[in-house]
């Protein structure tokens, strides 16, 4: 069946239009406890949620829905999606519940699912959600109906679980290190890992006020994180984004390294010491990854764009290392899914363990640049059907001369196209880029 509120993340949306209303959120509680309700006998799940004002009001509509479906509900506060992800696994419940728009402005906010064995939920049972949904909503009997507890240390047991991923034998003394939290799920519990491993940390971006999420930090804003890194004379710095399941690095000298380049740099360190199966990537990822790996012979692949497309393709090729350039890695020999903080700390093993700096892992990658132009379209907008769009694009292809590459695709989680050109020189990519997206406009109105 065609899936109307689930996108490539869960459900997500302006907050106060649908599917982001208390009503909508009661019924979505309501649908997810009946579909596992039918999978167990007492089924449990666990609601986490970033720093948004509008947290607590989904929250609350979340817990009346699983409750009246008869499934108890676990309470843990802000916590990154992956620490949800881990506690889900670990207090073996049905099922993990992520209240937050990932790296989106504040007004916007989403509902993403984890599976009981802390991985995205199947599409097969997000389907069974869409069509629970447009059933009627009931109640179960006040005898029959789910409790609600708190889970006072789940912080704690979550820096326990991310310290857990970096290596005994080494230590982080001696480092000095910004750690940026967007003012988001992180800031409680990202700057108490490095801390405990005994880095010397300043952090940035850890005074929520239910408004300042991604405003202006963390990992979509690296900018800042950057001269905050210089101004205190620091090793590095670790953004994270709203949810802490994306990281963007900068060394002291103010550069910035995206997830395709922290992804190298954890892939080539493994390869010096062991055999690496593969590696995926995504549509989005650079070219210059893809012929980086090919130099290194380790076989590489390409998903969907979204960190869950990447699992799924890991999972079918048996692969552990995976990502996107947005920052979302995945090592699935230390977590279930991207985290931002375990993909750090297996960036910092890589720099402690070869004595070398992350500029000199990454030296042999050379990147392509890129152009990403994000132009809004109505709803349902598909691009194939305009000639006019598709003849920008072959222009577009044809003024690269091979050494470059297009892609349009719609994104999941906003309404708006993404038109990527990449090649060189930047020149020659910004105007192809521009050409598409002006096309895309005419089209779109």
């Amino acid at each position: 069946m065609s899936r109307k509120h689930f996108g490539t993340d869960g459900v997500r949306g302006l907050v106060g239009a649908e599917p982001m209303t208390p009503d909508f959120v009661l019924r979505l509680g309501y649908a997810a406890g009946r579909v596992l309700a039918r999978k167990g006998s007492h089924p449990a799940v666990l609601i986490g949620k970033d720093t948004r004002i509008s947290g607590y009001m989904i929250e609350a509509a979340l817990e009346a829905g699983f409750s009246a479906a008869g499934v108890d509900v676990y309470l843990c506060g802000p916590l990154p999606t992956p620490g949800v992800a881990y506690l889900t696994r670990a207090l073996r419940l049905s099922a993990g519940v992520v209240i937050s728009a990932s790296h989106n402005p504040y007004p916007d906010n989403g509902i993403k699912f984890f599976s009981g064995d802390g991985t995205k939920l199947p599409d097969a049972l997000e389907a069974q959600i869409e069509a629970r949904l447009a059933e009627a909503m009931g109640c179960n009997k006040a005898a029959k109906l789910g409790r609600a507890r708190r889970v006072d240390d789940a912080q704690g047991r979550y820096v326990e679980f991310c310290k857990s991923t970096f290596p005994n034998e080494l230590d982080l003394k001696g480092l000095r290190l910004v750690v940026d939290c967007a003012h988001g799920a992180a800031y409680d519990v990202g700057p108490h890992v490095f801390h405990e491993l005994g880095a010397d940390v300043s952090a940035i971006g850890v005074k929520p006020d239910g408004f300042n999420i991604n405003d202006m930090f963390g990992a979509t804003a690296p900018q800042n994180l950057a001269l905050e890194v210089k101004r205190r004379k620091a090793s590095l710095g670790v953004a994270l984004d709203g949810d802490g399941d994306r990281v963007v690095m900068v060394d002291g000298a103010g550069t910035a390294y995206d997830g395709d380049q922290l992804l190298y740099a954890i892939a080539r360190h493994r390869a010096r010491k062991e055999k690496i199966a593969g590696v995926a990537g995504t549509l989005m990822t650079n070219f210059a990854l893809e012929q980086a790996f090919s130099r290194m012979k380790v076989p590489f692949a390409r998903a969907a764009v979204g960190d869950r497309y990447v699992f799924e393709l890991l999972r079918k090729k048996g692969w552990l290392l995976g990502g996107e350039n947005s920052g979302h890695i995945l090592c699935l020999d230390k977590h279930s899914t991207g985290d931002g903080i375990i993909s750090a700390l297996q960036v910092l093993h890589a720099m402690r363990e070869s004595g070398r700096s992350l500029a000199e892992l990454t030296r042999d990658l050379v990147m392509y640049p890129q152009v990403l132009l994000n132009v809004k379209v109505p709803p349902g907008f598909d691009w194939k059907k305009y000639k006019s769009v598709d003849k920008a694009r072959i222009a577009a292809e044809g003024s690269l001369n091979g050494q470059g590459r297009v892609l349009l695709r719609p994104s999941g989680t906003e309404p708006v196209l993404r038109v990527m050109v990449e090649g060189k020189p930047r020149g020659a990519i910004e105007s192809a880029a521009k050409s598409i997206a002006e096309a895309v406009r005419r089209v779109a109105g």
